[in-house]
């Protein structure tokens, strides 16, 4: 059956707020909305190994949160959608009336 335009954007949603859930891909989500940042930054930020924070990355990638830039040995990561850090203060505004 095929989808309708509005069933495959609410499947993209749902797909960006999976991505959202994982504590240490919240963590770089907002350390981004600061600027961007090396991955060897995000690696000691959230304190998991190269390879977790790589697939942590991929993820937010690929539901198009971040972008990615490598320069020589490096690659850096930058927030692409920041309205994100939005939905972050709202939330956080709710679970501080709770």
């Amino acid at each position: 059956m095929m989808k309708t335009e509005a069933e495959k954007m609410m499947h993209a949603r749902a797909e960006v707020f999976k991505a959202l859930g994982h504590p240490a891909r919240l963590a770089m989500v907002i350390a981004l909305g600061k600027g961007e940042r090396c991955v060897c930054e995000l690696q000691e930020l959230v304190g998991s190994d190269m390879s977790t924070v790589s697939k942590h990355l991929s993820i937010l990638r690929a539901v198009g949160l971040v972008d990615s830039e490598k320069r020589g040995l490096q690659v850096f990561y930058s927030l692409n959608c920041p309205c994100t850090l939005d939905f972050v203060s709202c939330v956080d505004r709710a679970l501080a009336e709770r």
